[in-house]
């Protein structure tokens, strides 16, 4: 056994290099802490960028289809070759009422709780492939007016990063505010002529068309001429009226006979020819409505033929380019019966949000003074209600806004519910009812497709439709 001197002394041997070790864990666990603080930080920051990136995207995604609807419901595609000079006022530049809109929109969708300002969003156009590259479409081309794009840019102004401005203590540290950038293109396709750019007529298929057929022949011309043409599809009076279709004013009255269930009966062997279908009334025919409409307001769900006005009738297909492109259905008494307006007036009054047939009250309004036309919205309006609306009233997309086919004109075959072949379409703006429940609305825009159209078609809720086309 060691003298307990001796024992004292290798005891200390020992210890003096352990001496050394004191305080380095401690060190150890303040490193830790500060790299697990600064990549805490950092997740938090990149997940504010993140989130400001899918709000930049958002508001880019929703101003350029905004643009492209005011495209749509404009008429331009009504005028593909600008003959009346029409693009100007709608996207004609930074004022431009598409582009205003866009903006607007734009604005509306906040990037980290802030607008963008006007300055933060870039709006340009273009035609077909060659995408959008001037802020100005009026020099596109023709291409425009088939296939027009818009591609709207939102950046936001400067991002608040939190955590990493503690880099700016650190030697050379340096710390800067970040921007999102996001960029959307969407397109308008509109099928009229559309073999002499796209090399084979591609028809159109909208959804949620209203189910009231009419003939190729625009009331408002004295001769009862096309609206478009049968062989290419053309448009056949482009532009602004009174020299073109858009903004034409007339009635649609059915074609069946006063105090009747039902259609049948009426003259349609010579139809469209016998029935007045110039001088400012063009007579329908109710069409087949197949499947189960939806979005059916309460005021319009006496029948599915109520129920495919005053809602969506998604089902019902309206194609067009073919002698199968839809069914009429003339067991349909649209006026009827007395002495109220019958299924027409009544789905349209429910859809419209008019108060009463022929008042003008409730419903929205076309302010057709000058071009580009623009809804003022009606005081019973769900948006005005809602406090959706600006100071100005004016609103880019109404319930007022409808879609009717129209067909070639030849005189129906024997039976109940024949064939008949759709050469095209007409958006038209619902602008009140009169008396007897027949609607009088304003051409927006035309769609053709000719006859014989082969390409597979493109779909839409509209004749004229949109759609993001920017890679996810």
């Amino acid at each position: 056994m060691l003298p307990p001197l001796i024992d004292r002394q290798r005891h200390r041997a020992h210890a003096k290099p352990r001496s050394r070790e004191r305080g380095f864990t401690m060190a150890l666990v303040t490193v830790a802490l500060v790299t697990i603080i600064a990549l805490a930080a950092l997740s938090i920051d990149i997940g504010t960028l993140y989130q400001a990136k899918n709000e930049a995207q958002r508001a880019a995604d929703a101003a350029a289809l905004t643009a492209a609807r005011m495209v749509s419901i404009s008429g331009i595609t009504g005028d593909p070759g600008n003959v009346s000079s029409s693009w100007q006022p709608i996207c004609g530049g930074t004022t431009s009422a598409a582009t205003l809109a866009a903006i607007n929109v734009a604005q509306q969708n906040l990037i980290s709780g802030v607008a963008a300002t006007s300055a933060d969003v870039s709006v340009k156009y273009g035609g077909g492939s060659a995408g959008a590259t001037s802020t100005n479409c009026t020099g596109a081309g023709s291409a425009f007016g088939v296939n027009p794009v818009v591609t709207v840019s939102v950046t936001s102004g400067k991002l608040p990063i939190f955590f990493a401005r503690v880099f700016t203590l650190f030697p050379h540290g340096n710390f800067s505010n970040a921007t999102a950038i996001a960029t959307a293109t969407a397109e308008v396709f509109n099928s009229s002529n559309s073999a002499s750019v796209a090399g084979g007529m591609i028809p159109v298929q909208p959804r949620c068309v209203k189910p009231l057929i009419i003939p190729n022949k625009d009331p408002t011309s004295g001769s009862g001429a096309p609206f478009v043409n049968l062989a290419t599809g053309a448009i056949n009076s482009p532009g602004i009226s009174p020299a073109g279709a858009i903004g034409e004013n007339f009635i649609l009255a059915a074609n069946c006979r006063a105090r009747r269930s039902n259609c049948e009966g009426a003259n349609y062997t010579n139809y469209p020819n016998a029935p007045a279908s110039t001088g400012g009334t063009i007579h329908y025919i109710p069409a087949l409505v197949q499947g189960t409409p939806v979005a059916v307001p309460s005021c319009a769900n006496a029948n599915p033929f109520q129920e495919a006005i005053g809602g969506c009738d998604q089902t019902t297909s309206y194609a067009c380019g073919t002698p199968l492109g839809a069914q009429v259905d003339l067991t349909i008494g649209p006026i009827n019966p007395r002495p109220s307006t019958g299924d027409t007036g009544t789905a349209l009054q429910c859809l419209t949000h008019a108060a009463a047939e022929g008042t003008g009250n409730g419903q929205d309004y076309l302010e057709t003074g000058s071009f580009p036309f623009q809804i003022q919205a009606g005081s019973d309006n769900p948006l005005v209600e809602d406090g959706l609306v600006g100071n100005n009233g004016i609103v880019t997309a109404s319930s007022s806004i409808a879609t009717i086919p129209i067909y070639d004109g030849t005189p129906l075959t024997a039976g109940d519910q024949p064939q008949v072949t759709i050469v095209g379409f007409l958006q038209v703006f619902i602008q009140d009812l009169n008396p007897a429940g027949d609607p009088v609305v304003y051409v927006l825009n035309v769609s053709g497709c000719s006859n014989n159209a082969t390409n597979s078609a493109v779909l839409g809720t509209s004749p004229v439709p949109i759609r993001l086309i920017t890679p996810p």
